[in-house]
């Protein structure tokens, strides 16, 4: 059976990675394949959406270098919010460097990602050097990273060949490298001496229910299609939940559109 047409539950058991196997299980426990992408600017607002959305939500997405006043407590208080409503922590910093300089970035600076945020993320641009590096500090701390495959913003570079060979690099590190960020799940001919296709997990930005696209290049699709026409697995909404009148509302209605579309794709009758 196609990885897609079985339970997040039942894949959870092919990833050797263990926040993959768990963020898997908890998507079925809490009945939600929403992530939240809170590009918001300020502690107290990072903070209020964690908890007011957390129980809707599987990944709560981060951008932390544009929180204003950031410091170690929002992390501690992040965490507690994280353990209190069950949803990982998704820093999108989109590491694009050679391996030496991402272990860094990844480990140290200001920020410390790797010592909170279960998953975060990395191009593929700078070859496989990017995955060994942000790995050696990973791994050891039983972190994911996602690669990007392809990107929602009109005129990507990042699609056919770049695509596919993301691929490959993500097959040859299975250990660490959990899944993408894409638009469909990518099927690229099995490797030599491959039987099966591995089991990747797929998050995609660009989900609205409302608007085609915005002023700056991003293209929106609905949690119908990329759960159940392009086999993804995790929706990420950012805009059309927090800047809703009342979020609460918005997170509910697209964690139930995103639900009803997975068990369609399950063949499970509402």
């Amino acid at each position: 059976m196609p990885h897609h047409k079985s339970s997040y539950t039942a894949r959870a058991a092919s990833f050797k990675n263990p926040t993959a196997s768990r963020l898997l299980k908890l998507m079925d426990e809490k009945q939600t394949n929403l992530s939240i992408a809170a590009d918001v600017t300020t502690k107290a607002e990072l903070l209020k959406l964690a908890d007011v959305l957390g129980p809707y939500i599987c990944v709560f997405k981060t951008h932390i270098d544009i929180v204003t006043d950031f410091d170690q407590d929002l992390i501690k208080q992040l965490e507690a919010l994280a353990q209190k409503h069950n949803f990982l922590i998704f820093e999108d910093r989109k590491f694009a460097d050679i391996g030496n300089t991402v272990k860094h970035q990844y480990s140290q600076g200001v920020y410390h990602i790797a010592s909170w945020s279960d998953i975060t993320n990395a191009h593929p641009l700078p070859g496989e050097g990017i995955i060994k590096g942000l790995k050696e500090v990973g791994l050891p701390l039983s972190r994911g990273l996602l690669l990007l495959a392809e990107m929602s913003s009109a005129g990507s570079l990042a699609k056919g060949a770049y695509s596919e060979e993301a691929v490959r690099m993500a097959r040859r590190n299975r250990d660490f490298v959990i899944g993408f960020i894409g638009q469909r799940r990518l099927s690229v001919p099995l490797d030599a001496g491959q039987e099966q296709e591995d089991d990747f997990l797929y998050l995609t930005p660009g989900v609205s229910m409302a608007q085609p696209g915005d002023s700056l290049g991003q293209q929106y699709r609905s949690p119908e299609q990329v759960i159940l026409e392009s086999e993804c697995d995790v929706i990420i909404v950012g805009r059309g939940i927090y800047g809703a009148a009342d979020p609460v509302a918005k997170a509910t209605e697209y964690r139930e559109a995103g639900w009803a579309a997975y068990q369609k794709r399950l063949g499970v009758s509402q």
